[in-house]
């Protein structure tokens, strides 16, 4: 495959990884609150969730989604349930970082069911997928493999800016205070994502 195909496709993967999204601040959050280790974990689930997700897209289940009335209504819903449920456990969070709280950080499961439930991941893969492979099989296969890294990597620097934050900000009241900003802020997606 050439440059000119694989160029606007790592872009695209780019721009739907990296930009801001439930997942995303999840990502955000879990470098203030956990270990590094831990939040990686999280990114590993998401990103093969996404690509799982992205497969599963490519190979037709989007379109089975809108053969059986209701059920995209029904995923949306539980997509948003799921999100609120964890905006409220961030907006709960007392800032404090106990040593023995790793156990708690979200897991590779939780990442990757978060892909399966995130509107926004739905979306991009079936537009990406519109947009870019015309209907190609060994398209999808490239674009699947080309978002692989790419989306880990992304997830992964919303660890890392967490893991600043952790580091450099040391009193609990103000964690506390960025944890509440993210929970608002993904239950703000909640609602942008019943819109769309």
């Amino acid at each position: 495959m050439s440059l000119s195909v694989m160029l606007p496709m790592s872009a695209f993967a780019l721009a739907a990884s990296i930009s801001p999204g439930p997942v995303n601040l999840m990502c955000l959050s879990s470098g203030t609150r956990y270990p590094l280790p831990k939040g990686l974990i999280f990114v590993s689930g998401a990103t093969l969730g996404f690509v799982a997700l992205f497969i599963a897209v490519g190979l037709g289940l989007y379109s089975l989604l809108t053969l059986v009335p209701g059920l995209e209504m029904a995923l949306r819903w539980a997509g948003v349930a799921f999100l609120l449920y964890l905006s409220v456990r961030l907006f709960r969070d007392d800032g404090r970082l106990p040593e023995d709280d790793a156990q708690r950080a979200p897991g590779f499961m939780a990442g990757a069911l978060m892909q399966w439930l995130n509107p926004k991941a739905w979306l991009a893969s079936a537009s990406g997928i519109g947009a870019y492979t015309g209907g190609d099989i060994r398209l999808m296969w490239l674009f699947a493999l080309l978002y692989l890294p790419i989306c880990w990597l992304s997830l992964g620097s919303w660890v890392y800016a967490g893991a600043f934050l952790r580091r450099h900000v040391h009193r609990p009241g103000l964690l506390a205070t960025i944890n509440r900003i993210l929970a608002v802020m993904l239950a703000a997606s909640c609602v942008y994502l019943l819109l769309e």
